[in-house]
Parts: structure tokens; C-alpha cells; sequence
């Protein structure tokens, strides 16, 4: 693959996953044919960070292998390994997966000097195995990579504490209200999911996430006109400038009666739409009178795609 080609593909979405997909497709490019593949990483416990051919359902999942011995290597029954080191319940969603039909697994750690990041694995379904030669340039692709990984790989862990951190301050703050415990972090999932839902990018979810977790923020000093003091209180954190907008103006109306600024329609921020209709959501459940909010205190398009959503998850 040309040079500026495979760095544009590797940088297009500049996050762990991101990065850990496109090395995977161009690993699966290397060796060809039916070959699926992810990618585990730790601290920790390994976890599947990223797949390529595999259901996406796999990313996020806790997973013993046998990329455990950190060192480059062909496995003739990779599956059998696979499945002899992880309890049964992980066997079973392996299962359904259809990962017990590997043929052949090649395995190449992701090492920062002497520090093991993870690995890269791929599959192969058919009857051919790996051979040396594909060995080699996977092992030295995935060398090639472990610089980025290791970077990204601080930048999530920074992220995650960073969102840890939110979450508990503003779950102290919900528990001044017993009524409301729980109700961001509702929310914010809620939210998050719309968000894929609808084809925000990694940047922009980001925000809707921190905009969601704070929407009630100004409720520290009374409900009424929390959103304009909830968007002030944030006005200091120029990282969350994309945050602060969605705070301010979730309380806003399809219609142009809301409130900060009787925005209406697209003049309200996306992202503020979209924890409207997750807040709404949370507070009225599955009723017809969230399905009514629609085109009148919420935009009817994200309605329709969340009720498709709810629809689809049953």
C-alpha cells in the first residue's frame, strides 16, 4: 500500500479503535484470503479493542488467547486454545460468533520495547495455513504500529479517568436529590446511543457524552434557568466548549418556545437536540407522549430514529 494512503486510513479516526481497525484491514490485506481478525489490548485484563470481519459485538470483550506468551507465532488450532482458556460464558459468545471454525490463527504482540501492549489476530476460515513469509510482515507491521497504539492507548486512559471523574462528581451532586440518582448516567447512555445511531463522529460523541453527564449541572443553584447556568458554569473549560452549547440549550424547544434563547428547529445545536430527546425519553419511557414531542418540543427526525432504534433492540 502507498505510504500517504495507509497513514491517511490510519489517521482518518484518530482513537484506539480507529486506529487498531485500519491496521487490522491492512494485516488481513497482507495475507489474504478468508482470513477475519481484532486486536486485544490491555492494562488489566485483555479486552478486544477492534475487529475486522468479526461482529462488533466482540469489541469490549474480556478474552484470554493465546497471544498470552507475547511473542509472534502460527497457531495450527488457534480456536481450541482460544476456547480452552476463557470461562464459559465468553465460550458462548464466542460460539455464537462462529469463532470456534478458525482454522489458523497467526498471532503478533504489540510491544513498546519491553512493555506488551497486546496483539494482533487473525483468523483464517479456510483450509490454508499461515506461512512464514506472511509471519514476518504481519510481525513487522504490527511493529510498525505499537508507537501509535502506545499513545493512543495513554490518551484513552487519560479520557476514561477524565469521564470517571465527571461521572462521580455528578453522581455527589445527584445525591443531594434521591429522586434524581442515576438519572445523567441514564441519560448520557441514552444519548450515546442516538448518537452512533445518527452518525456523530468519534469527536462529536465525545462531546454529546459530556454535554449529556452535565445537562443538569445548573441544578446546583435551583431548576429554574438551569441550562443557562449550567453552560455559564462550564464557560471556563475551553474542552468542553462543544459540551457547554448542548447544556445550554437542551431545554430549548422544536417549536421556538424554549428557553435559553427561543431557538428553533436546526438553530438548535445538534447535540443539544439529541439529549432533549434522551432526557425526554428517560423521564416519560416508552409512552405515547414522547412519541407527541415530536415536531413540537423535540426534533421529529431524531424521534423517528430513536423509535427505530428502540424498535430494532427488542
Amino acid at each position: 500500500m502507498e505510504p500517504g494512503r495507509l497513514l491517511n486510513e490510519l489517521l482518518a479516526k484518530p482513537t484506539l479503535e480507529g486506529v487498531l481497525e485500519s491496521a487490522l484491514a491492512q494485516a488481513a490485506e497482507l495475507v489474504g484470503g478468508n482470513v477475519k481478525a481484532y486486536a486485544v489490548v490491555r492494562p488489566g485484563e485483555d479486552r478486544v479493542a477492534a475487529v475486522y470481519q468479526y461482529d462488533y459485538e466482540l469489541v469490549g470483550l474480556s478474552l484470554a488467547g493465546p497471544w498470552s506468551a507475547g511473542r509472534s507465532r502460527v497457531v495450527a488450532d488457534g480456536a481450541a486454545e482460544l476456547f480452552a482458556t476463557n470461562p464459559p460464558e465468553v465460550r458462548a459468545k464466542l460460539d455464537v460468533l462462529g469463532m470456534r471454525e478458525a482454522k489458523a490463527s497467526l498471532i503478533a504482540p504489540l510491544r513498546d520495547r519491553n512493555r506488551f501492549l497486546g496483539a494482533v489476530v487473525l483468523d483464517r476460515y479456510s483450509a490454508d495455513t499461515f506461512t512464514s513469509v506472511q509471519l514476518d510482515a504481519v510481525s513487522r507491521w504490527a511493529g510498525s504500529i505499537t508507537p501509535l497504539v502506545a499513545l493512543l492507548e495513554g490518551q484513552e486512559e487519560a479520557r476514561a479517568l477524565s469521564r470517571q471523574l465527571t461521572t462521580v462528581f455528578v453522581e455527589s451532586v445527584e445525591s443531594l436529590d434521591f429522586d434524581t440518582v442515576g438519572h445523567a448516567r441514564r441519560v448520557t447512555e441514552v444519548a450515546g446511543k442516538l448518537g452512533r445511531a445518527v452518525g456523530l463522529t468519534e469527536r462529536e460523541l465525545d462531546e454529546l457524552w459530556y454535554a449529556a453527564m452535565l445537562h443538569d449541572l445548573g441544578k446546583l443553584h435551583g431548576s429554574e434557568g438551569h441550562a443557562l447556568i449550567g453552560a455559564n458554569l462550564l464557560h471556563d473549560v475551553p474542552q468542553l466548549a462543544g459540551a457547554q452549547l448542548g447544556v445550554r440549550h437542551h431545554h430549548e424547544r422544536w417549536d421556538g418556545f424554549g428557553e435559553p434563547d427561543r431557538l428553533a428547529g436546526e438553530e438548535i445545536p445538534l447535540i443539544a437536540r439529541i439529549v432533549a430527546v434522551a432526557d425526554t425519553f428517560v423521564r416519560k419511557g416508552e409512552s405515547a407522549s414522547f412519541a407527541s414531542e415530536g415536531g413540537k418540543t423535540l426534533d421529529p427526525r431524531l424521534v423517528t430514529a430513536f423509535e427505530t432504534l428502540v424498535r430494532a433492540e427488542v
